[in-house]
């Protein structure tokens, strides 16, 4: 197991009780994403953490695979799914890297609160441009420290040395909108939730 999956194996039960700190965004969040399912979408999330969101979205959509690094995530996650009943959400122990699917399986693919957690976040937004099919979309929620705290660069790995946070990256919200583009996306809707995230839903061209 990976330094960073274990990081959030250690911490994924006092995640899984962590109230919402934005509960208006994310309501607005799930909304917007709802416009882009059917009731045939097949859906792809990764880094689902405890799956709260996965299941949120189950009735919208035919199938969403949701699927997290931490075996404890995706434990706790599972249970989850059963207590809701949510019989269309399946969860597995796997990284955006490592996820073995098929170019064009989805037709919606989910990345919250993600992206700036990967060590090459920029080919992970090359691999769900494959994994998507023609016309599908990929809705992203990213936090853009890059903007605003440029000085986290020096406190951050301090505290991942410490075992204190995981890896993060530090990118602008205009770095992030040109990776999405270089990878052959068009941004159909870009809203900031706040100083410091970024909401993009990106279209793979039909």
């Amino acid at each position: 197991m990976s330094d960073t999956a274990k990081f959030w194996d250690k911490i994924a039960d006092r995640y899984s009780k962590k109230p919402i700190s934005d509960e208006q965004g994310y309501e607005k969040k799930l909304e917007v994403t709802r416009k882009y399912f059917t009731p045939d979408s097949n859906v792809l999330e990764f880094g689902c953490g405890t799956g709260s969101t996965a299941i949120l979205h189950a009735p919208y959509v035919k199938q969403i695979l949701a699927t997290d690094l931490s075996p404890r995530m995706i434990e706790i996650a599972r249970e989850r799914a059963a207590d809701a009943q949510a019989t269309n959400a399946s969860f597995d122990v796997a990284s955006i890297e490592s996820l073995d699917a098929s170019a064009g399986s989805f037709d919606v693919v989910l990345g919250l609160s993600i992206l700036h957690l990967l060590e090459d976040w920029e080919s992970a937004i090359e691999k769900i441009f494959g994994l998507l099919k023609p016309g599908g979309v990929f809705v992203s929620s990213t936090v853009c420290l890059g903007d605003n705290m440029r000085w986290f660069r020096f406190v951050g790995p301090i505290g991942r040395a410490l075992g204190l946070m995981p890896l993060v990256q530090i990118f602008r919200k205009s770095e992030l909108e040109e990776g999405l583009k270089n990878a052959g996306f068009r941004i159909e809707y870009d809203w900031q939730q706040n100083a410091r995230v970024a909401f993009f839903v990106a279209r793979k061209p039909g």
